[in-house]
Order: C-alpha cells, then structure tokens, then sequence
C-alpha cells in the first residue's frame, strides 16, 4: 500500500518558543556539549596513547567514550543552531537520518555498558582465566556484535518511522526527531506501531537494565571472598559503572516504556540524557579512577615538555 506522504519537512517547536530562554537553552546545550567532547575526547586519548590502560575494560571504555561524543553529536549541534534561528525547519530525510543515529549511538552504548559488565564479572568471580576469556580478539568481536545489533535496532525504528503516513501537520513538539513525537503526527491509526516500539526501544532498555543490575548483584555478592584491598579496588569500579547505568537507563525507561502517552517534562527528562550522561560519564570514570588519572598526568607532562622543547 502506498502512503500519502505530503510532509516534506517539520517544525521542531524545541524546548521553548521564548526568546530569552531559547539564549540560555543555547549557553546550556553549548557548554554541556563542549565539556561532552572535552572529557570523551580526552579519555579517548589517553587510552589510545597510554600503554597503562591496555586491559579489556580501557578497551570497552574507549567505545563507551566514542558512543557518547557521536551519541551527543547527534542531537547537540542541531539544537545549537535551532536555538539561535527563528526558522526551526528539518526535512523528513534530515529527520529519519537523526533517527537513526540517534538511536545508534544509544543502542551502542548499552551494549558497551553490558560488555564493561560482562568484564567486570570476568575480572571479579573468573580471575585466574581472565586474560584467557577477555582476549583482545574476544573483546573486538564482542564490540564488533554491539555494532550490528545497534544497526539492526536503528534500521527498524527507520522501518517503524518510514511506515508512517504524513498527510498535513508537521510541528514536533520536541527538540529533535524520535519516533514517538512523529506518532503523534502520523495521518493513521498507531496503536500498533506504538507496541513495537515498547517491544523495540523499550525492551531494550528494560531488560539491559535489569540483566545489568542483575550481574553487578552476583559481583557485589563474590566480593565478600576476597581481600580487603581486593573488596575496595572492585567495589570503586563497580559503584562507577552502577551510577552510570542508573543515570543512563533511569531517562529511558520513563520515556520508552510508555510511548503511546507524553508528559510536559519528557522533553526535560530527554536533556538528562541527551547532553546531561554524556557530560558525566567522563567525570564519573576519571574521578574515580587512579590509573585514568595518572595516564591523563602522564599525557599532560609530556606535552608539555614536548612544548617546552620547541
């Protein structure tokens, strides 16, 4: 059946039509995206110059860090400039683009987060066959699957959002493309369309989140038969990367767990997530962490004696 598509371009209506806010949503958005690429792109660094941070989980945290810069990149420079315009305009294909890219680098990044889990479990309750079950060829081919399973969600919110027909209104009560908002735009009924997108984006959240949870009671549960030292190194990293999933998962939950209702403050919950996690995952894993600490120093001090030589 072919769809009555007259909707060439929306209107994203943002986080506010006022003015003055649409200044402080521009100083907002800019200074949460710079500082995103500031703290990723200097993780991202440090670990692909530092032979300190070789092990596994260096390794998935790299990802995580690119996921976040490219997941934040997605929505941020857009918003940037629709808070400084008065025409805020997205063509359909700009739009779908947006979809999927947004939707990648999330997807992406909770399939990270559950291999940083996978590799704290190995590390904690499987010691002596780390090395031999978190390979480096392992962990690229566990990375490489969170690519394509990332794929393969984003190409069916595509299928989900090219199904729709578009017959007259075109105004997106939000500050970038979803599926949700466009639903409530479509000329036709999407009680269905709504239901795959519980069972797609939904359960995705949902059940990573659960499995998540799940495998850091089992390593928080193994803890209590090692040393002292022992207890603290793992307990640091894994409070780390429990706050990063309880703030990552907590916004999508609320939002994709029941799209076929809105609420007033989803736009504001989406923030969190969008610019909001992307900001802190960085301070969360340095702060935290000795060894990214002392890499970053070790990187800074040869800078600036390779500056010093010139």
């Amino acid at each position: 059946m072919k769809l009555n598509n007259n909707v060439t371009e929306f209107i994203l209506l943002g986080l506010t039509q006022d003015p003055f806010r649409k200044k402080i949503v521009f100083v907002t958005f800019l200074l949460f995206y710079l500082g995103t690429l500031l703290g990723n792109l200097l993780i991202i660094t440090t670990i692909k110059t530092s032979r300190a941070l070789g092990s596994p989980m260096y390794f998935f945290l790299f990802y995580l860090s690119l996921s976040d810069t490219c997941f934040s990149t997605s929505i941020a420079p857009r918003t940037l400039v629709d808070a400084l315009s008065e025409k805020t305009t997205i063509s359909f294909s700009e739009c779908i683009i947006q979809v999927f890219t947004f939707h990648f680098f999330g997807c992406l990044e909770i399939f990270i987060l559950i291999l940083m889990a996978v590799d704290r479990y190995v590390a904690i309750c499987k010691p002596l066959h780390y090395m031999t079950i978190m390979s480096r060829r392992v962990c690229s081919v566990l990375v490489a699957l969170a690519w394509v399973g990332s794929c393969v969600h984003s190409l069916a919110q595509i299928f989900l959002a090219l199904r729709l027909p578009f017959c007259g209104p075109n105004e997106i009560d939000h500050y970038f493309c979803d599926l949700e908002p466009l639903l409530k735009l479509a000329c036709a009924d999407t009680y269905v369309t709504n239901l795959l997108l519980v069972s797609n984006s939904g359960a995705i959240c949902t059940v990573s989140f659960v499995v998540l949870m799940f495998s850091y009671v089992i390593i928080l549960h193994s803890l209590r038969n090692h040393s002292a030292e022992g207890r603290r190194k793992a307990l640091s990293t894994c409070i780390s990367h429990i706050t990063v999933v309880i703030l990552f998962f907590g916004p999508c939950i609320f939002i994709y767990t029941r799209p076929a209702t809105t609420f007033p403050m989803d736009k504001m919950i989406a923030v969190f997530y969008t610019i909001g996690t992307p900001l802190l995952n960085p301070l969360i894993y340095t702060l935290r962490n000795a060894e990214v600490k002392n890499a970053m120093k070790k990187l800074w001090s040869k800078k600036l004696v390779s500056d010093d030589r010139r």
